[in-house]
């Protein structure tokens, strides 16, 4: 299904994406709250990650810049994969970095809706289990378990999106191993990874987006190690079904769109919400940016689209599949 939706990935394909970002760029200091709608779908979610610097560097503005794009696009969640508490992760549901990382910041009155997160390698630092538990607290932080999946449906076209939430750290030996992240060495990966297998498989949506914390691709100057045991375990089940249209992730904190040779999947770095880092192309490269920032993604019956919007509300790159 998505072979034939995508045609050939070929030269002329990846130079229109090239085009394209240069074409928001030369708009950056023209897109208005009316430019705004135009990146709406008939299912929208904002996609944000790397948040908690207690509202410093672009965190608070970004959040205010998030809250005034939500008044126009109108999302129906904030999928937040990962690290929204640096460095240490919280100690409890009491902590007060809930209060300085994360409720005091997100307080734009269009941001009170649900909050999709999973655990990034900063939350396995500290308790675990109190980012689980602070859905009795908060009633739009929404976190099921460490994995999971949520269907989001438009009623009058029909159109059908599933995000598959995935608890990453444990996919990488070299967390597991470390004294470091005590909870991550407690976690079953062979579970996790039949219940992905499990959940792609009966999937029969419109599109499929699979998130994590942690890249599958991506260039950094982090252990290329940790990219080995996320492809080595991941990649088979996402190619299983042929039905996964991207792999959406934070971690490095910037832009990056890569796609690879004779692969169906679209690989997506989300930036920072707050601090960002260099970035240069890789094999696969169609995109980067060092920008701060988050994305949009929007889907229709059609056609699937993940806007980034970097740290003045400018979308500079979009990655489309139809």
């Amino acid at each position: 299904m998505i072979e034939i939706r995508r045609a050939e990935r070929n030269f002329w394909a990846i130079l229109a994406a090239i085009a394209l970002s240069l074409l928001f760029a030369a708009s950056a200091g023209a897109q208005t709250p009316c430019e705004w709608k135009t990146l709406k779908g008939d299912i929208n979610l904002f996609v944000a990650n790397d948040l908690g610097r207690n509202g410093y560097y672009d965190q608070k503005p970004i959040a205010e810049l998030m809250g005034k794009m939500a008044d126009e696009i109108g999302p129906e969640a904030v999928v937040a994969i990962g690290d929204i508490h640096h460095f240490d992760g919280v100690a409890s549901v009491n902590d007060p970095l809930w209060t300085t990382n994360y409720e005091l910041i997100y307080s734009h009155p269009e941001l009170m809706i649900s909050w999709l997160p999973v655990l990034g390698n900063h939350e396995y630092r500290g308790n675990t289990q109190a980012v689980l538990d602070y859905s009795k607290v908060s009633r739009r932080w929404q976190i099921e378990n460490r994995y999971y999946s949520k269907t989001f449906a438009d009623d009058k076209t029909g159109a059908t999106l599933r995000i598959v939430f995935l608890d990453t750290t444990p996919l990488i030996d070299g967390y597991r191993q470390s004294k470091r992240y005590p909870d991550a060495g407690k976690q079953v990966v062979d579970e996790q990874l039949q219940w992905l297998d499990t959940t792609l498989k009966e999937a029969k949506e419109d599109w499929i987006v699979v998130v994590g914390h942690h890249p599958i691709y991506a260039e950094t100057k982090k252990d290329i190690v940790e990219q080995k045991d996320m492809q080595r375990r991941l990649l088979p089940i996402l190619h299983k079904y042929n039905n996964v249209s991207m792999y959406v992730c934070g971690h490095i904190h910037n832009f990056q769109h890569i796609r690879k040779n004779g692969d169906t999947i679209d690989y997506v770095v989300n930036s920072a919400g707050s601090l960002s880092r260099k970035v240069k192309p890789t094999d696969g490269t169609v995109f980067c940016s060092p920008s701060t920032g988050f994305s949009v993604i929007s889907a229709t019956k059609e056609s699937l689209s993940l806007y980034m919007i970097d740290n003045h509300g400018v979308a500079i790159h979009q990655v489309k599949i139809d």
